[in-house]
């Protein structure tokens, strides 16, 4: 077991050492989505993988918890020799990446801006279901608003979702149950397109495909956000471009074996994952 102590800000990651590690966190399995898209697009990199299963869901927390939340695991990454951290988790993103990229040196990719761009130039009638926290933020549907006025976005909250992913419901009869009402005023204005604005919510395809029109095309951010995250790497000279097989370790702030469980689920195969403690 680790301890995970709230270094200062004032750390800084190796800058100009490629071969350091990416730091990718989320409240708990989502972010795998994104660790997926990491393994295809940047194959050389070596990755540390932080869920805080301990505190999970972050979407119903308040600003302020989640910034706290956000030092500390970042401190940790720093520690960890981070060269960059991805922000796999929506909320987060939401609510304080600005907030995070100004007091730490090393580069921090949130999710919004990215997922927004893409969207942008996928639909023109948008859905966005996300965590109440991040609905409340309304991140999603003023940078695509930005990017096109002309676009029109709706945004749903779906508190019930990440509970439901983490504990392993996706196929459950109740899920979909609860899907269908979350989806329903969105069909009701006929999007073209929805967001997961949340990075569990790819986990839900098999259940939100049945529910959706087939024309309604499904968009999973993650890989807008792996992309962007490669452009900076490239930018800062971090990309590790040495042939070496792709490293990942995973730690968690809750249960390692629950979190396994559902990574298996996710992943296909069972990762060895640590336990860390937040002091």
């Amino acid at each position: 077991m680790s301890q995970l102590s709230s270094a200062s800000s004032t750390l800084s990651a190796p800058l100009g050492v490629p071969n350091a590690c990416i730091g990718i966190f989320d409240s708990g399995v989502g972010g795998l989505t994104v660790l997926s898209q990491v393994a295809r697009q940047l194959p050389n990199e070596s990755i540390i993988y932080f869920g805080d299963t301990a505190r999970v869901p972050y979407g119903t927390r308040s600003r302020p918890e989640i910034l706290q939340f956000v030092r500390e695991i970042i401190s940790w990454m720093l520690q960890q020799q981070a060269k960059m951290v991805i922000m796999a988790c929506n909320t987060s993103s939401a609510l304080v990446l600005k907030a995070v990229q100004a007091e730490f040196s090393i580069p921090i990719v949130g999710t919004i801006l990215p997922g927004s761009t893409a969207a942008a130039k996928l639909g023109r009638r948008i859905g966005v279901i996300a965590t109440p926290a991040t609905v409340a933020s309304n991140a999603y549907k003023q940078a695509i608003l930005a990017i096109d006025p002309t676009i029109q976005v709706w945004q749903v909250a779906c508190p019930e979702f990440v509970p439901l992913i983490e504990q392993n419901r996706v196929l459950d009869p109740y899920t979909a149950q609860i899907a269908q009402q979350y989806l329903a005023p969105l069909l009701a204005q006929q999007i073209d397109t929805l967001v997961y604005g949340c990075t569990h919510y790819p986990h839900l395809e098999p259940v939100l495909r049945l529910l959706l029109p087939p024309t309604v095309k499904l968009l999973d951010p993650a890989m807008a956000v792996v992309a962007t995250a490669t452009q900076q790497l490239d930018l800062l000279g971090l990309k590790n471009t040495a042939i070496s097989p792709f490293a990942t370790r995973f730690y968690v702030s809750g249960c390692p074996q629950n979190f396994a469980q559902s990574a298996q689920l996710l992943l296909g195969c069972t990762p060895v994952v640590e336990k860390v403690f937040l002091t």
